[in-house]
């Protein structure tokens, strides 16, 4: 369920008509406005008259999929250096100063970009504007930051990812399903690439892609578009221009048969996950990938969009019940390939086959027999509640213009997406089941338990702060 809460968020403009039924007219978010900087720096700018704060945002289009293979990582770990300070704000000073202000703040990376944000009272917008552009233009640190931040993420890869047998299947599920994709590479890095990162790779990471015209400030709350516009030029309109390298296309090749993987690892029970190569949702052309992406998004839903959903009902209830839990995902947009995941965690004394083949006869029984109108109205209702209750967040509504910006969507990308997804009819469900769900584009992977022992047990130390 991560990559459809995840997408969720994505979705937290529809429903006017909804929302002023529950909020006074005079007190909604206006539309957004989009602007570029003389220096091609993008800002993005919606009010929000509701209460008195603001959140500022600037998102790098750049994340691990732009690392060449060597410095897995990087883009991660650069991220943590520019909280490391710049020539008039000393290391650790940044989220000190952002504090001081009665704000809070932090960062993240993703295959496909870097977010830098700040939640602050609405009057303290300039002082944070001031703080980010300094640190984008200005980011610096002595090699001893480096090597000491290097073993915080070092940590954090042995937490969250090589002492948690599932973490390390997928991250093996995914360098085997793609070949030239770099959605192969973890995000966090592979530990024999930070082992070998210098500072000097980091430095040349940041002065590839932190460029004016690979960034966007993106500000919601309440705030005078007009005065947010003319700050921007102020704070960050003065940072030089610089041309934006060219990134080579690095097609994944169509896959010709399927793929077994069987993964060991120290773990208690043992996890099947299914992997199919499917579309992503690319631009709002009505394109025949996008309808499928579409399609596929509803079918996930479908199979494990709400509690006693498809799955749920299938594989982990009654007496014949093979599975502990059950789930579905499908990855509707991207910068690079997507793909549509079933799940399952067998239940004791059932096989990993038994699982697998349960897995697959739910797909197969939609691509036969089509989903209800019932299971549609149910999936469409709860997009709607949900997109509803998130126009509170203004800190939501600039996420979901900056990863739109990120995709090179238009400003109502959402609502639009909406609209498309609510028009998403049982037949196109029925279709991309039985269109996608071929051994040719899938990929199987087998979690196989080991014993546990004191070296895998969970660690009690922390790996830092941010995040």
């Amino acid at each position: 369920m991560t990559r459809w809460a995840a997408a969720l968020l994505l979705w937290t403009t529809l429903a006017t008509a909804a929302a002023q039924a529950a909020v006074a007219p005079e007190s909604l978010p206006v539309q957004a406005q989009q602007f570029t900087l003389a220096n091609g720096m993008s800002l993005i700018v919606k009010p929000d008259r509701r209460a008195p704060t603001a959140v500022h945002m600037l998102w790098l289009r750049v994340g691990s999929m732009d690392e060449v293979d060597g410095t897995s990582g990087v883009a991660h770990l650069l991220e943590h250096m520019l909280f490391k300070g710049t020539p008039s704000v000393p290391a650790g000073e940044f989220s000190r100063r952002v504090a001081a202000l009665g704000g809070r703040d932090n960062a993240f990376t993703s295959l496909d970009y870097t977010g830098y944000y700040q939640q602050i009272p609405a009057a303290r917008l300039a002082d944070v504007m001031q703080l980010e552009a300094d640190r984008f233009a200005h980011n610096q640190w002595p090699d001893e930051e480096f090597k000491k931040e290097l073993e915080v993420v070092k940590e954090e890869r042995r937490m969250r990812t090589e002492d948690n047998p599932r973490a390390l299947m997928y991250e093996a599920l995914k360098a085997t399903v793609f070949v030239a994709s770099p959605y192969r590479r973890p995000i966090v890095g592979w530990m024999s690439d930070l082992e070998a990162l210098k500072p000097d790779d980091a430095r040349a990471f940041y002065q590839r892609w932190y460029v004016p015209a690979n960034a966007a400030v993106v500000v919601a709350g309440d705030v005078d578009v007009a005065e947010v516009r003319r700050l921007a030029e102020k704070f960050y309109g003065s940072i030089p221009g610089r041309a934006l390298p060219e990134r080579k296309p690095r097609e994944e090749p169509v896959q010709t048969g399927i793929k077994h993987m069987t993964f060991k690892a120290p773990a208690e029970q043992a996890l099947v996950t299914l992997a199919y190569k499917v579309p992503s949702f690319q631009s709002f052309d009505g394109g025949p990938d996008e309808d499928d992406a579409l399609a596929l998004t509803v079918l996930s839903a479908v199979l494990d969009g709400y509690s006693g959903a498809r799955l749920e009902r299938a594989l982990t209830q009654g007496p014949n019940r093979v599975a502990d839990s059950a789930g579905a995902d499908n990855g509707l947009w991207g910068r690079g390939p997507q793909l549509f995941t079933l799940s399952a965690i067998p239940a004791q004394g059932k096989t990993a086959e038994q699982v697998e083949t349960a897995l697959r006869e739910q797909v197969a029984r939609v691509a036969a027999e089509g989903v209800t109108e019932a299971e549609l109205n149910r999936v469409k209702t709860q997009w709607v509640a949900s997109a509803v209750y998130k126009l509170d967040s203004v800190f939501n509504q600039a996420r979901e213009l900056g990863t739109a910006w990120v995709q090179g969507q238009p400003l109502d990308a959402n609502e639009r997406l909406i609209q498309r997804l609510r028009a998403v009819t049982a037949d196109q469900v029925k279709a991309v089941a039985a269109k996608y769900f071929g051994d040719d584009q899938l990929t199987v992977a087998r979690l196989l338990p080991q014993p546990l022992n004191q070296e895998h047990k969970s660690r009690t130390a922390s790996a830092g702060a941010r995040h």
